[in-house]
């Protein structure tokens, strides 16, 4: 395992290919490194540094929601009965088990997580609420918050 690096030990190069990586990761090694003007050879190696290092966490596909029946993007505030480290993990465990829980996130403030979910309608999450969501270990109290528009999704990060 590599020590923490920070964003300053990355030199101008590294730094374009994380951007343009971020913008196509399934851009030729070779056109990436035409872009960054470096040689193929130079540009993979920083590529696979890079990996190494933890800037790149992995390489995938955005698949359109509406063409495989998950157009309905839900958020879902999680209050929990207890505020224990027991209780967390057990929340946690469970929720990272759902497939239909695309992000998971512990907070501050009046919710103790909220949960990015997605579905192919109303009915669909009604579903999964009655039979899944409710019944996670600890769940006190859920909020639920249909999205209308998706007006930022996945943005890649600016840096």
């Amino acid at each position: 395992m590599s020590e923490n690096i920070n964003v300053e030990n990355l030199d101008r190069i590294d730094m374009k290919i994380l951007r343009l990586l971020q913008k196509d990761g399934r851009i030729s090694n070779a056109d990436l490194a035409e872009m960054v003007a470096v040689s193929p050879a130079t540009c993979h190696r920083r590529t696979q540094r890079l990996f190494r290092e933890g800037y790149l966490s992995g390489v995938r596909a955005l698949v359109n929601p509406q063409k495989v029946d998950r157009g309905a993007l839900v958020m879902v505030g999680v209050v929990l009965d207890r505020s224990t480290p027991e209780s967390f993990a057990d929340f946690e465990a469970a929720a990272a088990s759902l497939s239909f829980v695309l992000d998971c996130h512990l907070v501050a403030g009046d919710f103790d997580y909220f949960l990015k979910i997605r579905v192919g309608d109303m009915a669909d999450f009604n579903r999964i609420h009655g039979q899944q969501l409710i019944g996670l270990p600890g769940v006190r109290q859920t909020r639920t918050f249909f999205v209308m528009k998706e007006v930022v999704d996945n943005r890649p990060l600016d840096f």
